[in-house]
């Protein structure tokens, strides 16, 4: 009994710690504090919290627990926007990563541009997206 007790408590302290590296992580490369500027909706602070701290939870239980999800014939509908929201914050994320990095000022002074960017950027994006569909509708991904 008291084994058991112990492994529940070292499994949920590895947990919280790793959780809490990964949303220490997201916060000091400026993911959520830049979401919250760019859409301008610092009023509602709190509730970025309690929908972080609420997506991390559910994200773990949904991990260790797998439970079937039933969609009712709107499975691809679901997994469509499931799929846009974790695009959206993916590249949030490495942009937020490169910010951080200073890697992008880095690239545009040694490729010596001036002017375009942001252009730049949009075309790696597009690249990465043509790629991944060509993965995909093209059967190269396993079943």
């Amino acid at each position: 009994m008291f084994r058991n007790l112990a492994l529940i408590f070292v499994g949920l302290s590895a947990g919280g710690i790793i959780a809490a590296g990964v949303f220490a992580f997201l916060v000091i490369i400026g993911v959520f504090p830049r979401l919250i500027g760019e859409t301008g909706t610092k009023r509602h602070i709190l509730l970025y919290g309690t929908v972080i701290v609420t997506g991390g939870v559910l994200g773990n239980i949904a991990d260790l627990y797998e439970f079937p999800i039933p969609m009712a014939g709107f499975s691809s509908l679901f997994l469509g926007i499931f799929g846009l929201a974790v695009g959206i914050f993916v590249g949030c994320l490495v942009m937020s990563l490169a910010e951080t990095l200073k890697a992008l000022p880095v690239i545009s002074r040694r490729i010596y541009l001036a002017v375009g960017l942001q252009y730049l950027i949009l075309s790696i994006a597009l690249g990465k997206l043509a790629g991944s569909l060509a993965y995909f509708l093209c059967g190269m991904a396993a079943e």
